[in-house]
């Protein structure tokens, strides 16, 4: 059902599962952290890429999807998560799909500390 890593060293990626296991009770879950695929220090929990599959989403658009999901993690996105990649579907759309997570985008790097701005 998920891809669950509760362990010490990832903090916010458990917090982020926990609270989307409960508040969705998703009948399919991957969180992946992709910090690593973006210029930031090892071993941050700044980039995720969540698919969700629930009943919670059958009937609703995609932005009123995506506002339910960032209504339970505000506390993530004020703080710590920087990028919050969503791919959240009803169940019926998740098989028609074939069960298969979308790919994420290579980073194209920059940063506003690449380009003057500062952080």
């Amino acid at each position: 059902m998920s891809n669950l890593h509760p362990d010490s060293t990832a903090p916010v990626q458990a917090q982020i599962e926990s609270k989307l296991k409960q508040g969705f009770a998703p009948e399919f879950m991957e969180v992946l952290n992709e910090s690593h695929m973006h210029s930031v220090p090892p071993n941050s929990e700044t980039h995720f890429k969540v698919t969700l599959a629930a009943e919670a989403f059958d009937g609703l658009r995609k932005v009123a999807r995506h506002q339910r999901v960032y209504a339970l993690l505000n506390e993530e996105l004020a703080g710590p998560v920087h990028a919050l990649a969503l791919h959240l579907y009803s169940p019926e759309e998740w098989r028609q799909r074939g069960s298969v997570s979308p790919e994420s985008p290579s980073c194209m790097g920059g940063s506003k500390a690449d380009s003057g701005q500062g952080v």
